[in-house]
């Protein structure tokens, strides 16, 4: 780990293995965000009554998705885990989709599919596939209604497996390399200018 910011962990854990950092824990009307800022996790909304989350929900550090934000990747595991948990995922597949936002604008705004290395129950599952048909259409129309109740409107374009996500995460970390390497020229110049 660079720094103190869990931005900055390492994406991967071993071999192929992802770290993924829990923000929402499976079953929560709450939604947290990290603050890289503040380094701690703070309210990011509430979802409706009878609305939550049906599976944890997380990002992949040292990565940047099409939306400026890390990669968000929802995590299938035995028990939900809590706000802060770091969880060793294996990308099982991705759901790619684009976000429009209230304004317009339109993002990519992928859902990596993970399950957690350590789960018992899932221990077997290594495609979408294995997961069913039913439970993918849920997971979809999970983030479609969410989206839909803060305005936005989240249009899934495909559904692909492990190979395809792990090219998304190793093209997001691809940009935030570059981001990082951005802002570290900033800050350097501004230096300079203060000196």
């Amino acid at each position: 780990m660079t720094g103190n910011n869990l931005f900055d962990l390492d994406a991967f854990h071993e071999g192929e293995e992802l770290n993924v950092i829990i923000e929402t824990p499976k079953g929560s009307r709450n939604k947290y965000n990290y603050d890289p800022a503040l380094r701690l996790f703070k309210l990011g909304g509430v979802l409706t009554s009878g609305a939550s989350f049906p599976f944890d929900f997380g990002f992949v550090p040292s990565t940047l998705g099409g939306d400026g934000d890390p990669l968000d990747v929802l995590v299938l595991m035995d028990e939900p885990a809590f706000t802060g948990c770091l969880v060793h995922v294996r990308l099982v597949g991705v759901v790619e989709a684009e976000q429009t936002e209230r304004d317009g604008e339109t993002t990519r705004n992928d859902r990596l599919i993970g399950v957690a290395a350590d789960s018992r129950l899932l221990g077997r599952v290594r495609t979408l596939e294995a997961l069913g048909p039913e439970l993918l259409e849920e997971i979809e129309h999970f983030f479609v209604s969410y989206n839909q109740i803060k305005g936005k409107e989240f249009k899934p374009l495909g559904r692909f497996g492990p190979r395809r996500a792990l090219g998304l995460v190793e093209e997001g970390m691809g940009r935030y390399r570059r981001s990082k390497r951005k802002r570290t020229a900033s800050k350097s110049v501004k230096t300079k200018r203060r000196k």
